[in-house]
């Protein structure tokens, strides 16, 4: 008996379907599995700083426990109990001996009456966790020295393209334009670190944002003033980020073309560069598509350079597609995202890795507390956060390198933010160890138990409210698959 064509051809799909399937939901799982441990690895070395200065100093340790909550599972070796919390939002080594910490410990496990310890002993230990995440955090910059890294930096400082009715067009700024400062601090590098200009834009205080440029033709320089704007968010998302309108120049080199579609009518391939559009040079590729728009979708007379440099005019006319529907007539061209992007693997120093990341951190706690900043806590990444940002680097080219390089920034916040002055951060314990050495004499128990658990309270709420801000960025931001794009044979 012979099957049916259509049931033949279904079953010969259905395991090529079925092992597809399994293969992406077992890289999905593997790659999760990899984002746990590296939480993992970092919050056991933040603790296990705590822990051996608790053995040196010879303090009581009852619990060594990886994130908070009742264990999921647990193990007690010479009476100290190991185990891995349910809720992931860090760790703790339980010390009776230091300031208690039941509100997030959960209580101590040790009943018996413990011999108070001297306050350099409670500083030793509470500064060997941030001690030991910044050496992790210098660990892994030696390694990154030594691998390299992406540079994924844009070095350009030119304007590639203006958007209509934005503030940078208001302000004047145009396509060509060099920036050489913002706010009068000189710019290195459209996007990429600190002081590029998308950083200096994101990070700017007050109402105005003052463009220094070059423009062709004009031998002065120019000082602009531009307003900014920043995305409309619903109430459970992070609030967006300071905007002008601008983009980088870029070469507008062609990364694909749809079957059937004007670009490929016209004679354009992957590797061709379009250098001018009705002889007007083109500075990204967001000014081609703003042009055609500008000229009614009519043709367009394009000069075009292939990758061995050979030049030749076209004539090209965007055409509406069959599917998807409501949309404007296009090229039917990809871009390469990546021209104009310097990708080369670099090895900066060690050193300047982590001061780099301490500057961020910097600039980030300033940021948050200034009142003419855009930067507030919910820009700020909680676990889940900094999870979704681990998973997309691993799916990334150099995945390896970046999350090495990750684990440097990582590392720097969590010593920095560990060591602030608060109860229940280590920078609290200092403080108050160093309180009871001014005072000679204990912070009362009753006391310092109000305190804590009102500051555990506040440090959890902030946590949830961080990661609500994780979750609810997931829902309507981010980059949508595109429908393929299908034009009429």
């Amino acid at each position: 008996m012979h099957l049916p064509a259509w049931l033949a051809a279904l079953r010969s799909v259905f395991p090529l379907l079925f092992m597809s399937t399994l293969a992406t939901i077992c890289h999905v799982a593997l790659l999760i599995f990899v984002v746990v441990m590296i939480f993992n690895i970092i919050i056991f070395t933040h603790e296990l700083g705590h822990f051996l200065a608790g053995k040196w100093r010879g303090l009581q340790i009852d619990r060594f426990q990886i994130w908070f909550g009742k264990p999921l599972w647990s193990k007690t070796v010479n009476g100290v109990q190991y185990g891995l919390g349910w809720i992931p939002f860090g760790g703790f080594v339980a010390l009776p001996q230091m300031a208690p910490m039941e509100a997030i410990e959960g209580g101590n496990t040790h009943e018996q009456p413990l011999p108070p310890v001297t306050p350099l002993d409670k500083i030793i230990v509470a500064f060997a966790g941030p001690l030991f995440s910044m050496l992790l955090a210098l660990l892994a910059a030696v390694v990154v020295w030594q691998v390299g890294k992406p540079a994924d930096f844009i070095p350009t400082t030119e304007i590639g393209f203006v958007l209509p009715d934005s503030p940078a067009a208001t302000a004047g700024l145009q396509a060509g334009d060099k920036i050489t400062a913002i706010n009068g601090a000189p710019v290195n590098g459209f996007s990429g670190p600190l002081d590029s200009i998308m950083a200096r834009v994101i990070l700017s205080r007050g109402e105005n944002i003052q463009f220094t440029v070059e423009r062709p033709g004009v031998a002065e320089t120019l000082t602009l003033t531009s307003g900014f704007e920043t995305e409309k968010s619903q109430w459970f998302q992070r609030r967006g980020l300071r905007q002008v309108g601008l983009a980088h120049a870029s070469p507008a080199l062609v990364a694909a073309t749809a079957v059937n579609g004007p670009a490929a009518r016209a004679g354009l391939t992957k590797g061709d560069r379009i250098l001018k559009v009705d002889g007007i040079p083109l500075h990204s590729p967001l000014e081609f598509r703003q042009y055609l728009k500008d000229q009614k979708w009519q043709a367009v007379a394009l000069e075009v350079q292939n990758p061995a440099g050979e030049i030749r005019e076209i004539s090209l006319t965007p055409q509406l597609p069959l599917s998807p529907k409501n949309l404007d007539p296009m090229a039917g061209l990809e871009w390469d995202l990546d021209a104009g992007v310097d990708l080369r693997i670099v090895h900066p120093g060690p050193w300047g890795q982590v001061v780099e990341s301490l500057q961020m951190m910097w600039i980030t706690i300033t940021s948050v507390v200034a009142r003419d900043s855009s930067i507030g806590i919910d820009h700020l990444s909680g676990p889940v956060g900094i999870a979704k940002h681990q998973y997309a680097i691993l799916q990334t080219e150099h995945a390896w390198r970046r999350i090495l390089a990750f684990m440097v920034l990582f590392n720097v916040n969590l010593a920095v933010l560990n060591m602030l002055p608060f109860p229940v951060l280590d920078g609290g314990h200092i403080t108050l160890a160093m309180l009871e050495k001014l005072a000679r004499r204990p912070v009362k128990a009753r006391v310092l138990e109000v305190v804590q658990t009102v500051f555990a309270l506040l440090l959890i709420s902030l946590m949830l409210y961080v990661t609500s801000k994780d979750v609810g960025d997931g829902f309507g931001r981010g980059t949508a698959k595109d429908e393929q794009i299908i034009f009429a044979p």
